[in-house]
């Protein structure tokens, strides 16, 4: 079974183009008792659109939102976490800043929600699939929760989003800021 991580359409593109490497999440309210944890090693994007997106990110305010085919889910992105950790210092939040697109008032939100404050953050080896893959939308993949089960026939053909040596210095980088 394919297991889905559900994200911004501009955060997936964000990903794919190489843009950022790293995923911030607190959780949704699905999450159960423990809270939002990445409880999977890999995983394909699922982009979710959600409309308000370009203003909570750190892009001009004309970018559009890439068109959807009513009741299509396009697939584009799977990942490997590298590593994970759960960060509660708002100093070392603050320091992450230049290797993402949310703004800081997006990432602050996440950042109270809930106790305890923090965030969860993880680093990803990000692969491009060699053409989308696309299937159904459908209602078990609505609601508030981050994992969702993809139909099979996953596309198993990608490539890296970027070189193995931007990849490397990136994650030296992050491993520098994140301590």
């Amino acid at each position: 079974m394919s297991i889905g991580f559900k994200e911004w359409t501009l955060i997936c593109d964000a990903l794919g183009s190489g843009a950022q490497s790293i995923i911030i999440r607190k959780g949704g309210i699905h999450e159960g008792r423990e809270g939002f944890r990445f409880q999977h090693e890999e995983f394909f994007l699922f982009p979710t659109l959600f409309h308000e997106q370009v203003a909570k990110l750190k892009l001009p305010g004309e970018t559009a939102l890439p068109a959807r085919e009513d009741e299509l889910i396009a697939v584009r992105q799977f990942c490997r976490v590298e590593w994970t950790q759960l960060v509660t210092d708002r100093a070392v939040v603050e320091k992450l800043a230049p290797f993402h697109l949310w703004r800081d008032e997006e990432i602050e939100k996440r950042f109270v929600y809930d106790e305890p404050a923090g965030v969860n953050v993880a680093v990803l080896r990000v692969f491009n699939l060699a053409k989308p893959w696309i299937f159904p939308d459908s209602p078990r993949y609505g609601g508030c929760r981050s994992w969702v089960n993809l139909p099979d026939g996953a596309p198993a053909e990608m490539a890296p989003a970027i070189s193995d040596e931007e990849h490397a210095k990136r994650i030296a980088e992050l491993r520098a800021v994140a301590g």
